[in-house]
C-alpha cells in the first residue's frame, strides 16, 4: 500500500511528464517506467545515528526529503532531469555543491530554483516570494565557485540539470535548518494541523496541499471584527489589508488558482470547507500592521464525504475532478 507521501510524489511525476515550456523552465518528456522516487522510510531515518551522513545516487527524476550527500553520474546523455527537495513546514533547505563536472560550454547546465516549478507554474508564486523570478535561479555555469551554497526561502527547492557526456555529474550535500516563522509551505502529507503566523510583516504566505481536502479553520486573528465571505461579486475582501483566502485548482501556482472564499475578520470557532480540487491553498495576505495568525487542520477528502454536509460547512467546490 503506497504511503501518502509516495502518492504525492507520483502526482508530481504526472506534472513532470506533461511538462512543456521555455528552456529556462523544467522540461521532462521521457520519464521511463521505473518508479523515479527512491523515498526513505521513517525507520531508515531513525536508524541513522547522530553525525552519520546518508549517501546515495540520484536518478534523473528524483525527490528527497532527508539530509545527506547525493551524487548524480550520467550513464547516457540526460537532457531533462530534476531533483525536488522537500522538508517539514518549519524547515529551510540548504544545497551545497561538493563536486561539479559538467560541460557548460557544450550546453550542459545545473540550476537551483528557490521553490518548485512545474509546467511553467511556480510555488511560491511571484506574488508571494521575496525575490524576483530571475533572482530565484542560481545557475552554476554562471556563478561557479562564487555561490556554491544556496538556501531556500521555504520548505521546498529543486535542482534541474542537463548533462550530455556520460561519466560527468555532480555531488551535493543537503541540510535543513529551522524556520521560526514558516511562510510558504507545500505539505508532505494529505492531513495535518498548522498555525501560520506573520508578525508585523508586509508579505503574503501560502500553504499548499496537493490533495482534495476538507479544511477546517479553527482560529483566525487579523485585528478586525468577525466575518466570513464566500467569493461573490458583492462580497469580498477587496480593499482590506489583512485577510485569508482559500484557493483551488489543478496547477501549482496560487496566483493562477480559483478564489473560493475570503476571510476578512478575526474569529474563534470553526469554519469548514470541502475542496475537491487537485490542489488546495490557504493564503494569508498581511499589510504588516498586525500580528496575523491562522490555525487550521485538514485531511484528504473521500467520496463518502462529498455526499454528506455538516452544518458548519460552507459551499463545496471542484468535485467533478475527483
Amino acid at each position: 500500500m503506497p504511503s501518502a507521501f509516495q502518492l504525492q510524489c507520483h502526482l508530481v511525476l504526472i506534472f513532470l511528464a506533461a511538462s512543456k515550456g521555455e528552456t529556462r523552465y523544467l522540461e521532462v518528456r521521457d520519464v521511463g517506467e521505473d518508479d523515479p522516487f527512491l523515498l526513505l522510510s521513517e525507520d531508515l531515518k531513525r536508524e541513522l545515528s547522530a553525525g552519520q551522513i546518508y549517501r546515495r545516487s540520484l536518478r534523473c527524476i528524483d525527490m528527497l526529503s532527508i539530509e545527506g550527500q547525493f551524487t548524480f553520474t550520467a550513464d547516457q546523455p540526460q537532457l531533462h532531469c530534476a531533483t525536488f527537495f522537500i522538508g517539514e513546514p518549519e524547515e529551510l533547505i540548504t544545497i551545497h555543491y561538493d563536486f561539479v563536472n559538467i560541460d557548460c560550454q557544450g550546453g550542459d547546465f545545473l540550476k537551483v530554483f528557490d521553490g518548485w516549478i512545474l509546467k511553467g507554474e511556480k510555488f511560491p508564486s511571484s506574488l508571494d516570494h521575496p525575490l524576483t523570478t530571475s533572482q530565484r535561479y542560481v545557475d552554476f555555469c554562471e556563478s561557479g565557485n562564487i555561490q556554491r551554497t544556496i538556501r531556500s526561502s521555504q520548505n521546498v527547492a529543486m535542482i534541474f540539470f542537463r548533462i550530455q557526456v556520460p561519466g560527468n555529474g555532480f555531488t551535493v550535500t543537503v541540510k535543513k535548518s529551522s524556520n521560526l516563522f514558516p511562510c510558504n509551505v507545500i505539505s508532505q502529507t494529505p492531513s495535518g494541523r498548522f498555525t501560520m503566523v506573520i508578525p508585523h510583516q508586509h508579505r503574503n504566505c501560502s500553504f499548499s496541499i496537493i490533495y482534495p481536502v476538507v479544511i477546517k479553520i479553527s482560529d483566525l486573528i487579523l485585528g478586525h471584527l468577525n466575518g466570513l465571505f464566500l467569493k461573490k461579486p458583492s462580497a469580498s475582501c477587496a480593499g482590506v489589508g489583512d485577510f485569508v483566502e482559500l484557493l483551488g485548482g489543478a496547477g501549482l501556482d496560487p496566483s493562477k488558482m480559483f478564489p473560493l472564499a475570503d476571510l476578512c475578520h478575526s474569529f474563534h470557532g470553526s469554519a469548514q470547507m470541502k475542496i475537491g480540487c487537485d490542489n488546495t491553498v490557504l493564503r494569508m495576505v498581511s499589510s504588516g500592521k498586525h500580528i496575523n495568525r491562522v490555525t487550521f487542520e485538514y485531511h484528504q477528502l473521500d467520496l463518502q464525504e462529498t455526499e454528506t454536509r455538516k452544518e458548519n460547512s460552507i459551499e463545496e467546490f471542484c468535485f467533478p475532478s475527483i
